[in-house]
């Protein structure tokens, strides 16, 4: 009889069926997916928060169109803010080549002025054939290229994975769910509500159809699929989170892009340093943008004095979105996924992460994260942080101050 996981989480559950490789970079991620997307029967669904052209990005539409030529169901739901209108030349491309596509919540003319617009499709999943999952933090965009900075010097540092098993169903059943919702509001504002209709439907089957895959019918699990939405799941991210960190006992490491934890979690962070706990966290160190890299700040005083450690990554940008604990001990715990550990992902996106119980999966993340600290990362000297300018601070403050009104207009504590 099996033991029952540790870190076993209301609202999702692990199964033992499955196979998950770890994926580092569009170096890696490319070459898999097309493949996968080259070998397909019947349907592929694509969703990402940007899907960017330049480089790298166009074969991956070029797979998406050979699919779509030679009969493959093709559906892409791209971002909104993250992805915007296709290109005119793209668009038409996709579209003479089958490939069906939707933009999630677009803007209007207001644009981000309104709150409700605020509430974004971040995550990036890819299911081929109902039979292989993709999953993780990194865009369709080249690694080498940034639509802000241009050419890069380093490869960004972020992570995927290639899943089958049955996470994979909830993977596609969610997917679903979403691909009909906005057809049915497509459908109603054309006021073809017959259609509208028929797609709700669409979307409430595909929504029974992924309870009915979660439903507790075994015992612990080695992997499972975590969404965040604004509906039925809206914490299980930070939960799953806070119970691996509640349960660690010799070690966390985070990779994280934007990261502002919330009280729950900061404090979850201090109480595992304090009780012997290594605690390493591997975050941004290079300027992206003014609020993600501002209002983070403030809230390392407490993790230093805590004793836990802070690298900052500097060849690049850092975009992954993983941890791992314990990797080493009887209990390995991993998570790769597109969530970020900041109000924005956690209280207002779509996301999606695989949580994975497995010593070699485990130890392979783990590596790959120490030496990037180790070789790629700065740490940070609390005594240096404490003494920063107070240019610096004021600018932290006037960030994490704008970040709280935000929540506070959107009704969220955080």
């Amino acid at each position: 009889m099996k033991k029952k996981s540790p870190f076993r989480t209301h609202g999702f559950e692990f199964a033992d069926d499955h196979r998950v490789r770890l994926l580092q970079g569009t170096e890696e991620l490319f070459p898999a997916l097309i493949e996968a997307m080259d070998a397909a029967l019947s349907d592929i669904q694509f969703e990402t928060y940007i899907f960017d052209f330049t480089g790298a990005g166009a074969s991956v539409a070029e797979a998406l169109m050979r699919a779509a030529q030679r009969g493959v169901r093709t559906q892409l739901v791209v971002d909104g803010v993250g992805t915007g209108a296709l290109p005119v030349a793209w668009a038409e491309r996709l579209q003479a080549a089958g490939v069906l596509y939707r933009v999630y919540s677009p803007l209007g003319p207001l644009g981000l002025l309104l709150p409700h617009r605020w509430r974004r499709l971040h995550r990036k999943l890819c299911v081929v054939d109902g039979r292989t999952l993709f999953c993780g933090g990194i865009n369709v965009l080249d690694d080498f290229h940034d639509p802000n900075y241009g050419a890069l010097e380093a490869p960004r540092f972020d992570f995927a994975v290639q899943a089958t098993g049955s996470l994979v169903t909830a993977a596609s059943e969610t997917m679903d769910q979403l691909w009909w919702r906005m057809q049915a509001v497509r459908d109603a504002r054309e006021r073809r509500l017959p259609e509208a209709l028929q797609s709700l439907r669409a979307a409430s089957a595909a929504q029974h159809a992924a309870d009915v895959a979660n439903a507790d019918t075994g015992p612990p699990m080695r992997a499972a699929l975590v969404l965040r939405d604004n509906v039925r799941n809206r914490s299980r991210i930070e939960k799953a989170y806070r119970r691996a960190i509640g349960a660690a006992r010799h070690e966390v490491i985070i990779a994280n892009a934007y990261f502002m934890p919330g009280g729950k979690l900061r404090r979850a962070l201090v109480m595992a340093a304090r009780r012997g706990v290594r605690v390493r966290l591997l975050l941004q160190g290079r300027y992206e943008y003014f609020m993600q890299y501002h209002a983070a700040r403030p809230v390392y005083g407490a993790l230093l004095e805590a004793g836990v450690e802070i690298h900052e990554y500097e060849p690049s940008f850092l975009h992954a979105k993983v941890a791992v604990i314990d990797a080493l001990g009887d209990r390995p715990w991993a998570t790769v996924g597109s969530s970020n550990l900041d109000p924005l992902s956690l209280l207002l996106a779509r996301e999606a992460n695989v949580v994975v119980e497995d010593a070699a999966f485990a130890a392979d993340l783990r590596q790959r994260l120490v030496h990037a600290m180790q070789h790629a990362g700065r740490r940070m000297d609390p005594a240096q942080y404490a003494g920063r300018p107070l240019g610096q601070r004021l600018l932290d403050r006037i960030a994490f101050g704008l970040m709280r009104l935000a929540l506070w207009i959107n009704g969220k504590r955080y």
